[in-house]
């Protein structure tokens, strides 16, 4: 076996490239010197055509590699071969892997063919969606607790009178595009700031009021006629007559004032019974009412599964609505949701001093009889 015999079989086996000289001469019975050259020479061209450098111009004389015959079966000319990687098996097999100059793509190329793609999708146009319009009649509850009518705060009194009226006007403006069946207005809910003479809540706590005992209840049940005037021009009002721990007894009194002051109108009815809880059904809806200054909200639940047994059992829309917080809170107990809401009140001293402060909301509820609450809508009061 001649040199150049060898080195074409060490390129086609580049395995025995590793034995040594030595081994190369036992193995293909050559002497040890051809063995060391044909070894160095194998290993050149192997290493040139790895970079894609091995002469190709005399086909005579070139050695065909596995590689270079790989590129000739291809069609792969040398020039265009960016980059080769050469590994090796476990069993010593040599494999590689060809990229040529074609297979990259430009970022120019990358650039035409995503606006190419794209092309073919075109962003939804969607049309401006008409005002909210409810076919089906909705009740619509204003619920504004805690207006603490006569307290001494920042404002006068004709100026949280307009304040309230603003709001109630503001959240029935909001509501354009509803069908109001009937509106529902729960009032008191400590609507006057205290008791009566004495000027204390109903336990005995000494308020300030700005006003007479007699001034605030005959302001506030003038103030409350106003309310229901207004809505009363615009769909059915039922009134329900919450009272509070600032006004339990008053409240009461003035309930009768109003439900003596509509007693002959047939679009405003006033819930002012003794029960301190009062329950609203609607559809599927039963919302109950109270102050919540008395239950633990956790026990709301039951009281109304056991005051209202047979309203509870026909409706799967269950609300507990309070005030007394005059902040919003919501907490689900058992699929009831129990919601303290929000109130209007301008701060006095007292709460100024002490560091509570909330954001004064107005909130109204969207009811459905088949939906449940369908949401609501608010005012911030400033």
């Amino acid at each position: 076996m001649n040199l150049k015999e060898l080195i074409d079989i060490l390129k086609m086996k580049p395995g025995y490239l590793k034995s040594g000289p030595s081994k190369v001469s036992s193995k293909f019975d050559v002497e040890e010197e051809i063995a060391l050259e044909a070894i160095r020479e194998a290993k050149k061209l192997l290493k040139q055509a790895r970079l894609g450098l091995a002469d190709n111009s005399n086909d005579n004389d070139s050695v065909i590699t596995e590689f270079e015959s790989y590129l000739l079966e291809n069609g792969i000319d040398r020039d265009n071969v960016a980059s080769v990687k050469f590994w090796q098996t476990m069993t010593g097999e040599q494999r590689f892997s060809v990229v040529t100059k074609n297979d990259r793509i430009s970022i120019e190329e990358i650039k035409i063919e995503i606006e190419e793609f794209a092309s073919i999708f075109s962003p939804t146009v969607f049309k401006q969606s008409p005002p909210f319009q409810e076919k089906d009649g909705v009740a619509y509850e204003i619920s504004l607790p805690d207006i603490h009518y006569g307290k001494l705060t920042e404002l006068t009194v004709e100026a949280a009178e307009e304040q309230f009226m603003n709001t109630v006007q503001n959240l029935v403006d909001k509501a354009k595009g509803l069908n109001i069946e009937k509106f529902i207005l729960p009032i008191g809910n400590d609507g006057m700031n205290s008791e009566g003479m004495r000027f204390t809540t109903t336990k005995g706590t000494f308020q300030h009021d700005s006003i007479g005992w007699r001034e605030s209840f005959q302001g506030y049940c003038h103030l409350m006629t106003r309310a229901i005037d207004y809505l009363k021009a615009k769909a059915p009002v039922q009134v329900v007559v919450v009272s509070g721990n600032h006004d339990f007894e008053r409240m009461f009194y003035a309930g009768d004032f109003i439900k003596g002051w509509y007693r002959n109108d047939k679009n405003v009815v006033v819930d002012n019974s003794m029960e301190s809880r009062k329950y609203v059904e609607y559809g599927v809806n039963m919302i109950m009412y109270t102050h919540g200054d008395k239950e633990r909200p956790s026990e709301m639940p039951l009281i109304m599964a056991t005051e209202q047994p047979e309203m509870f059992a026909r409706c799967s829309v269950r609300e507990v609505h309070c005030g007394h917080l005059h902040k919003e809170m919501v907490n689900e107990y058992r699929g009831i949701k129990v919601r303290f809401i929000p109130s209007i009140c301008a701060n006095d001293d007292w709460h100024k001093t002490m560091g509570y402060s909330a954001i004064r909301t107005g909130q109204a509820y969207i009811w459905s009889k088949t939906n449940g609450l369908e949401g609501y809508l608010q005012t911030i009061v400033k």
